[in-house]
């Protein structure tokens, strides 16, 4: 009895930890070197959720069996964020206009970048979609660089299995900038 009772503690702390290794990978500093994220809060969010798509993307894969557990680490983004604003001094009656501004960024990019990997050009669609929503201009010139590594990471997460990531015993690319060119072809 105790057992079932304590789950959903045990299903939302992984949801934490899981959200807690994508944000550790979305500050590797190469990211903000080699391939010119800007280092801002808007930067810094926005490589929260491309590693967020990432991981929902592969969990998506497992269909309704990981339900619960994307939903969660949604749950821990928005926590996540809800303290962060806290902490930046943004007082309670601002907290849920931001929070539903951070929702609306996060499903905005989470259907531009499924789109743009179900298309016939990945990666020339994917490399649009993070001009757009990460560089924030139609053509930035890293932009290549990071839709190789978003395509690189879909193809490194779906060799994992759903408990491997739930036990966080999955690694990220190495965003190691001479891996990833950028270039068409």
């Amino acid at each position: 009895m105790l057992e079932r009772l304590f789950s959903g503690f045990r299903d939302k702390k992984a949801a934490f930890e899981l959200y807690g290794k994508l944000v550790g990978q979305a500050r590797m500093p190469q990211f903000y070197t080699a391939f010119e994220v800007a280092d801002t809060l808007d930067g810094r969010f926005d490589m929260i959720l491309i590693h967020m798509f990432l991981v929902q993307n592969r969990l998506k894969g497992d269909g309704e069996a990981t339900a619960k557990l994307r939903r969660q680490l949604q749950e821990a983004m928005i926590a996540d964020m809800d303290r962060s604003l806290r902490e930046m001094g943004i007082g309670d009656m601002g907290i849920g206009r931001e929070v539903k501004k951070m929702g609306v960024a996060w499903f905005g990019r989470l259907k531009a970048y499924a789109a743009a990997l179900e298309a016939d050009d990945a990666k020339a669609e994917l490399t649009v979609a993070v001009a757009r929503n990460l560089y924030k201009v139609d053509d930035a010139k890293k932009a290549g660089m990071m839709a190789e590594y978003m395509i690189a990471a879909v193809g490194k997460l779906a060799g994992y299995g759903t408990e491997e990531v739930r036990a966080l015993s999955f690694e990220f690319p190495d965003p190691d900038p001479t891996r990833f060119s950028g270039t068409q072809g």
